[in-house]
């Protein structure tokens, strides 16, 4: 099991990752990232797997997550016929993970995006198991602050159970990141006792939750004025060991479950990206571009995860 970190590949933060520890490296396969799928060429690809190999670094996963089931056809249609591409990147890659998000109508219960989700991800596995790639559903529940509509809806057990049932693939599965069970009230624990078999790949990201502002604004979050951190005002995303989960515990519990790939962080801690100026956040991969330039807080992150993870 390594330690790595969600990124935009470059040389630059290759070295980075070797230097600090890391041995591990989630990459972005968004448009327009160094592995858009579009665009990448086979000269691009053997320089990086050149370094990565010299540096003893593994890709665990392509990270890709767009919402499939966007009501837009612009954006949902897009991203679905994106996806294949990137099956066959992570094919050519070796690399035998793809994570990414369910998807979600905002205007739609649940329950009722489930037949959409049924018809695109049926698709999508039946071309990844050609491929032999798996794909890893993010249990994030992406909400929108104010509004509070959410665009995935892989967001726990309950909903998992109908999502395995619908597409009973071998190859749909769970990117597990404890920090949404934290601030939803889930058992993170319970969940990875359950659910080991289905877990593809995890993430590494700590939940601060601000006690004092929940007691006045209530589990909906704010109703008035701006917030810049990826949160809801009364919990926000941190690196390791700043927050909430028990890392002994989750980690004891990921090997107990069976998994055996790596653990890599993803940075979203709007208290050490302080330290790195941020370009124009709009999109999921604007989010890895920039953090992933941050190295402080992912060197803690290390320092915290490394404790406890031994190769």
């Amino acid at each position: 099991m390594r330690i790595g970190f969600y990124a935009n590949y470059s040389e630059e933060t290759a070295l980075f990752a070797h230097d600090t520890g890391f041995s591990s490296l989630q990459l972005s396969a968004w448009q327009d990232s160094y592995l858009d799928a579009n665009t990448i060429t086979s000269d691009k690809i053997d320089r990086m797997q050149k370094l990565l190999s010299d540096l003893d670094i593994e890709i665990s996963s392509l990270g890709y997550y767009p919402n499939y089931l966007d009501p837009n056809p612009a954006e949902g249609e897009h991203a679905q016929a994106y996806f294949p591409k990137v099956v066959d990147l992570a094919a050519q890659l070796g690399v035998k993970v793809i994570s990414t998000f369910a998807g979600r109508d905002p205007d739609k219960t649940v329950e009722e995006n489930i037949p959409l989700f049924k018809e695109v991800f049926s698709r999508f596995c039946e071309y990844a198991e050609a491929k032999g790639v798996k794909i890893a559903l993010e249990n994030c529940p992406m909400i929108e602050k104010k509004t509070n509509k959410c665009h995935n809806i892989a967001t726990g057990p309950e909903v998992w159970d109908v999502l395995f049932d619908v597409v009973p693939s071998d190859h749909l599965g769970i990117e597990f990141d404890p920090s949404h069970m934290v601030w939803q009230g889930m058992d993170y624990i319970a969940a990875i006792r359950e659910y080991g078999h289905k877990i593809f790949h995890v993430h590494a990201k700590d939940m601060e939750i601000d006690c004092v502002a929940r007691k006045r604004m209530g589990i909906l979050g704010p109703s008035f004025g701006e917030t810049s951190e990826l949160g809801q005002g009364w919990w926000r995303a941190r690196t390791p060991g700043w927050g909430e989960v028990d890392w002994p515990k989750f980690i004891s519990a990921i090997i107990e479950s069976g998994y055996r790939g790596n653990i890599d962080i993803e940075h979203e801690d709007s208290v050490f990206a302080s330290l790195q100026p941020m370009s124009t956040i709009a999109t999921e991969g604007d989010i890895v571009a920039n953090y992933s330039l941050e190295r402080v807080g992912l060197t803690l992150g290390y320092k915290t995860l490394a404790q406890y993870i031994v190769r």
